[in-house]
């Protein structure tokens, strides 16, 4: 699979790389929305719009209750920092509540200072924060110190050593439960100093908002641009691997077509490409995002909330059981499936194919239940496969709804405690989903991974099937003008995989400007000779050759273009015009060409029709009889004006009188063609140049018909049963 990966994606790399950076922006955009969320909620909600931990103004209160929980030294640093400002115009104007002087930080303070001076006042504030609440709530106070781990009772104006022990203590809180804690107390300072929050918090709502609804519209972009571009190159790869594997199929000789059934090579060639397209558009659109997504959701998550990290842990832990189980019980089945898949088309094709036979033998019945055997089978084992793999989704939803019960119990307790903040859990809990959810991106991928890569398996088989029959590594060229002289030298020739040899030591020549017939009775091995003169197959031993040249030393292309073939099955037309299946022989004939060979071939009836060379030809050409059939095909052969003419029992379905007719046709138009045919029936061959007799695969005569009844007692005997005792008597 990966070679076939590999070898298809890669006139695309540029358009997988646009698809992972299009799906790299989608997860950051994704990622970045619940931290917002959690903005909204920590600062704009919560803390009233008060971002920044470093106050903007204090009250002289304040500032002596804030003084006693600095150490001295950041107590120094505080103090050099602010400045005390009387209460003038300006600052009653924004602050119109304050009653005496401020403090206020130094404008000029850098930014590295403003940091170092919010590492400082955070604790302090919110220590101070408690204070206040132990004044208030003592019991809340209390609850909230246990659940903190303080070792002291909160307790109103603490001495000098209980407010040590206490910023001791403070330190095994959390940054961000110490800079909410902060905050609340600035929201508090704030109001008592008149300044109204609202615009602030509806500013910052509007801008968190606005910053939501941008990333949110950025994700939705990257994600349409990253399913066009993963549709585009899954279809282009589906129609790279199609075109190859129709390519190559046309290089088979019949040994490949012996070794690959037609139902299989059509199911390679259709549902398996079709699995390998749905594969490479699932990964290009889930390895790239699923992992940024998970990783980064886990990130993420932890830095919001470390003590949930263990929900999260227990949820993954569960999903990949889940999933290792579903590989388990579906993988084993996916071979069979695409067997069952290629048994299913070679019986549907066989009843197409044997339409009438079936009918004319009453056996629908049976076939019915042929087809149903089959059918049943491959329903049977694709309901348990999709019944496993659908269930899958239930299982993890509902360790999906199990993670939020557990994350909200346990992170509940701590935003009561005070060491959470509601915004971290509503973006925990986005974070855990869009962790699932890229969990089950993967978890798709790998279950579409091994039924796609069985059929991508199945496509290499195809495509590294080198064709027994192929070029010459150093081919020779025909002889130009070619004469088109056949001959047979010492001819051996055994089928692939066959125990014993069909034809024997095959010896005789074939000359331009006569007709040779090859008869002989069935399963004599004529159409087996025939055969190796286009090279279908290559001989076992001896060789064949065109005006001296061995046919294996000869480019295909060039062998066959010198040859015009009528095969045993040479009714077989293809679906379009009657003007299209005979430019199949030659694309560059002319309607004076064509219209030539159609009257040879005694098909005058397509002439006479309205339509003429434009008729329509349907599949098979099942809209013709079985002897216009025929005389299409050798119409077809006649449009090339070829050296050589193979005709392989091609007259079997044509009247003795339109035979004649033809037979005198033919040798009009192949006068310098060398004409070699193949049929079971004398008469059409009684004035042939040479008769060549075969049974079981030898020659056992030779000559014209009137030396041939004297010597050969095989070819009389069939001469007496075909054409009476006295026809026999009268020609010799």
């Amino acid at each position: 699979m990966l070679a076939l990966l590999r070898r298809y994606l890669r006139p695309y790399w540029r358009h997988v790389l646009g698809v992972a950076l299009l799906l790299i922006i989608q997860a950051n955009a994704s990622l970045a929305l619940p931290g917002l969320m959690a903005q909204m909620v920590n600062q704009g909600i919560q803390a009233g719009g008060v971002t920044d931990p470093l106050p903007e103004a204090l009250s002289e209160t304040t500032w002596s209750a804030l003084m006693r929980w600095l150490s001295d030294d950041a107590a120094a640093r505080v103090q050099a920092a602010f400045r005390r400002v009387p209460l003038d115009a300006t600052l009653r104007s924004r602050y119109p509540r304050a009653t005496g002087p401020l403090y206020i930080p130094d404008p000029a303070l850098s930014a590295a200072q403003r940091q170092a001076l919010r590492r400082d006042l955070v604790p302090a504030l919110a220590l101070l924060y408690l204070e206040e609440q132990a004044q208030h709530d003592p019991a809340a106070a209390a609850r909230l110190a246990r659940s903190v781990g303080l070792p002291l009772q909160p307790q109103p104006n603490p001495d000098a050593a209980t407010r040590a022990a206490w910023r001791a203590a403070l330190e095994s809180i959390p940054w961000r439960a110490q800079q909410t804690l902060a905050l609340a107390r600035l929201r508090v300072e704030y109001t008592r100093l008149g300044v109204d929050l609202g615009p602030r918090q509806m500013r910052l709502l509007l801008r968190l908002g606005g910053w939501m609804l941008a990333l949110a519209l950025v994700a939705v972009a990257a994600a349409i641009a990253a399913v066009y571009g993963a549709a585009r190159v899954a279809a282009g790869v589906a129609r790279d691997v199609r075109h190859d594997l129709f390519a190559h199929i046309l290089r088979f000789s019949a040994a490949e077509f012996s070794r690959f059934s037609p139902a299989s090579l059509i199911t390679r060639t259709t549902n398996d490409v079709m699995q390998v397209q749905r594969l490479v558009f699932i990964m290009l659109r889930m390895l790239v995002f699923a992992p940024a997504l998970g990783l980064g959701g886990v990130v993420h998550a932890l830095l919001l909330a470390p003590y949930l990290g263990w929900t999260l842990a227990l949820a993954v832990a569960l999903s990949v059981a889940v999933l290792v189980g579903l590989l388990v019980a579906t993988l084993p089945h996916y071979q069979r499936i695409q067997n069952l898949t290629d048994a299913l088309n070679r019986v549907l094709r066989e009843n197409l194919t044997g339409l009438l036979v079936v009918r004319a033998f009453t056996r629908e019945p049976e076939e019915m239940q042929r087809f149903d055997a089959v059918n049943q089978d491959l329903t049977r084992l694709s309901r348990f496969v999709n019944r496993v793999t659908a269930a899958f989704t239930p299982i993890m939803i509902l360790v999906l709804n199990g993670l939020f019960v557990l994350i909200l119990w346990v992170g509940a307790h701590h935003v009561a405690a005070g060491v959470g903040r509601v915004g971290d859990l509503i973006a925990f809990l986005q974070y855990t989903m869009q962790v699932m959810m890229a969990f089950m991106m993967l978890t798709m991928l790998f279950v579409f991974l091994p039924r796609a890569a069985i059929s991508g398996q199945r496509i290499m088989e195809v495509l590294t099937t080198e064709p027994s029959v192929k070029d010459p590594p150093n081919p020779k060229p025909l002889p130009q003008p070619l004469r088109g002289e056949v001959r047979f030298d010492h001819v051996y020739f055994r089928y692939p995989g066959a125990e014993a040899d069909v034809l024997h030591d095959i010896s005789f020549v074939a000359r331009p400007g006569q007709i040779t017939a090859i008869i002989g009775t069935t399963g004599s091995g004529k159409t087996t000779l025939v055969n190796l003169i286009p090279r279908f197959y290559d001989v076992t031993a001896g060789a064949v050759r065109i005006d001296g040249v061995d046919v294996r030393d000869v480019r295909l292309d060039e062998l066959r273009r010198h040859i015009a073939y009528v095969p045993q099955r040479g009714a077989a037309l293809f679906s379009g015009t009657v003007l299209e299946n005979l430019r199949m022989a030659d694309p560059n004939a002319t309607p004076e060409q064509m219209q030539r060979a159609l009257t040879a071939a005694q098909a005058d009836f397509i002439l006479n029709r309205d339509d003429g060379l434009r008729a329509r030809v349907a599949q098979s050409g099942s809209n013709f009889s079985g002897g216009q059939r025929q005389r299409l095909s050798i119409a077809r052969a006649l449009v090339r004006q070829a050296a050589i003419y193979i005709f392989d029992d091609s007259f079997s379905a044509l009247d003795y009188q339109t035979e004649a007719r033809l037979r005198r046709a033919l040798r009009e138009l192949t006068r310098e063609a060398t004409v070699i045919i193949v049929t079971q029936r004398i008469a059409p061959i009684r004035h042939a140049d040479q008769i060549l007799v075969l049974d079981q695969g030898r020659l056992v005569g030779r000559g014209t018909h009137e030396e041939l009844l004297r010597t050969c007692p095989l070819y009389r005997e069939m001469a007496r049963l075909q054409l009476g005792e006295e026809a026999i008597h009268d020609e010799t």
